[in-house]
């Protein structure tokens, strides 16, 4: 049998894990709405069941390793996550994966994955530079120079979520204010609509 890599997307509205052989094709997936008003170990523990039934579905694979974008704050690349979408704080999602599974994991920020993702097999693919933009939960972005991602020494090249744009714009959920996520994230438009 083939050895796959686990893909998990932990977002502000959903959990997602899929099963991907090498060239990256889908084998299993499976999502979950994320617990909104859930303690740290409720939100762990969806996670590893939305985890657990994309693995089922694979046929439980050798895992070769797992591969986890989640929103930020984050320290990279510890994989120490504070999302502001939800109950984790200071949450040691690399290291619990790990454990968990046995095999290597990297993590990143969701923005930055779907950017090296487009770079990989999407419309990115065969440029030498791109900024891939992500407007959901939260606006982020990745930046790939040179045909390398580039991470930026906190992990946070390309993110421009926190730009400010209106020094006296809308209070971000970050504490500043008029930053771009509190302007143009997806919540934000409907309501400006």
């Amino acid at each position: 049998m083939e050895t796959m890599v686990l893909a998990i997307d932990v977002g502000g509205t959903k959990l997602a894990a899929a099963v991907v052989d090498a060239a990256g094709e889908l084998v299993s997936e499976d999502r979950s709405p994320t617990p909104t008003d859930g303690d740290a170990e409720e939100i762990w523990s969806a996670l590893v069941a939305t985890v657990e039934r994309a693995l089922d579905a694979a046929g439980v694979p050798p895992l070769q390793a797992i591969g986890t974008g989640c929103g930020g704050p984050m320290h990279w690349p510890a994989g120490i996550v504070s999302p502001l979408t939800m109950g984790w704080r200071d949450f040691p999602l690399r290291s619990r994966l790990q454990d968990r599974y046995g095999v290597p994991v990297r993590l990143h920020n969701d923005a930055v994955c779907v950017a090296v993702a487009e770079h990989w097999r999407g419309a990115g693919q065969g440029r030498a530079n791109m900024l891939g933009m992500v407007v959901s939960t939260g606006v982020g972005g990745g930046l790939v120079l040179g045909g390398r991602l580039h991470d930026g020494a906190t992990g946070n090249g390309g993110h421009v979520g926190h730009v400010v744009v209106d020094p006296d714009g809308p209070l971000c959920r970050c504490g500043g204010h008029g930053c771009l996520e509190a302007i143009a994230r997806g919540p934000a438009i409907a309501d400006w609509a």
